[in-house]
């Protein structure tokens, strides 16, 4: 029995990705990039800073930059409340968290599973995208996060 089970083991790597909601939408991240999840709290607001920029929090030390990704691409309605989720990340020895519907899953895919993005049809920038994988009974966008919060769009990080 050992193998047949060796005959369906595929040589290309794996690589996990947490997906989370945004207005109707499923997005899809690399999970190497993720610190920690957590409940949203009231931030400190940053004067002149654009609306998607909810402010600032102080997590152990550190000050983090809190983005509203649904003010930033318009997605859905940004509530506020109990059941709202900041997503930390780790970009660029910095740390960053973004604010989303809802966490959903972790999903492993192979570079096979990823179809290119499409030039239209989603709010993001096709620039951020990494790709389109099928997940159930629908497709799961996946966003290049590290390009997208480094990115001079956002103007998080100083341009160098």
């Amino acid at each position: 029995m050992p193998s047949e089970q060796q005959g369906n083991v595929s040589s290309m790597p794996t690589r996990e990705f947490l997906t989370f909601v945004l207005g109707d939408e499923t997005y899809a991240l690399d999970i190497m990039t993720v610190k920690e999840i957590r409940g949203y709290e009231t931030t400190t607001k940053i004067a002149n800073a654009p609306s998607f920029i909810k402010g600032v929090i102080n997590l152990r030390g550190d000050i983090v930059p809190i983005i509203d990704l649904r003010i930033k691409f318009g997605i859905g309605e940004a509530t506020y409340n109990e059941w709202t989720i900041v997503i930390m990340l780790n970009i660029h020895e910095r740390i960053v968290g973004i604010v989303v519907d809802g966490v959903s899953d972790v999903m492993n895919l192979e570079e096979d599973d990823i179809r290119p993005a499409p030039e239209f049809g989603v709010a993001f920038d096709s620039q951020y995208l990494h790709g389109l994988a099928a997940l159930e009974d629908h497709m799961v966008i996946i966003v290049d996060i590290e390009a997208l919060i480094s990115s001079d769009e956002l103007g998080i990080f100083e341009t160098a």
